[in-house]
């Protein structure tokens, strides 16, 4: 193996959306995963949408520059009751991903059913479950927040299997009914 290999890999997870967009930073060395960094992004609820997607990309090209991550991987998110709510949630994460590009970093993505299957086993985990097995993975003293937790999630579910073997591969498949076909 060479030393590149032992290196460890920093990686940034985000859980996109308009209001808090949750984010984690995570390190894997080998097969252990470390704690580095996690929270929220707020944006303001009376500020217009330029503003509040302007607030995600700014927080996340501090969160690169301050982290340094070598990796980033976003939530795929699916809203289907309210059009104009999924329109909006696009757009913060068009915001989040642009800023990610701009920072230099190739970016996963992955359903919430494949890191809720990655890391809690369950596809169909709720959010407790998520926040009680990120906590025990991470040796957390105690729960994250539910967003910075589907964040850190997220990181969790790249660095077990977006990577080389045991890949989660989605390629070429669609989400159906909440199943992957």
């Amino acid at each position: 193996m060479s030393p590149a290999q032992n290196s460890p890999i920093r990686i940034l997870g985000i859980d996109p959306g308009l209001r808090i967009t949750g984010f984690g930073v995570i390190e894997k060395s080998g097969n252990k995963l470390a704690y580095v960094a996690s929270g929220c992004i707020k944006t303001a609820a009376k500020a217009s949408l330029p503003v509040r997607l302007g607030t995600i990309h700014a927080g996340l090209c501090e969160l690169i520059a301050q982290y340094r991550p070598d990796q980033a991987v976003v939530e795929i998110v699916f809203v289907n009751v309210n059009p104009q709510s999924t329109l909006l949630l696009g757009q913060a994460r068009g915001a989040a991903i642009t800023a990610l590009v701009a920072g230099g970093l190739e970016v996963a993505e992955y359903t919430a059913l494949q890191v809720k299957q990655a890391v809690v086993g369950n596809g169909h985990a709720d959010k407790i479950q998520v926040q009680h097995m990120v906590r025990r993975l991470l040796s957390l003293p105690g729960d994250p927040s539910p967003d910075a937790a589907d964040a850190l999630a997220c990181a969790i579910a790249h660095a077990h299997g977006g990577q080389g073997m045991g890949a989660l591969a989605t390629k070429g498949m669609r989400v159906r009914n909440g199943r992957l076909v």
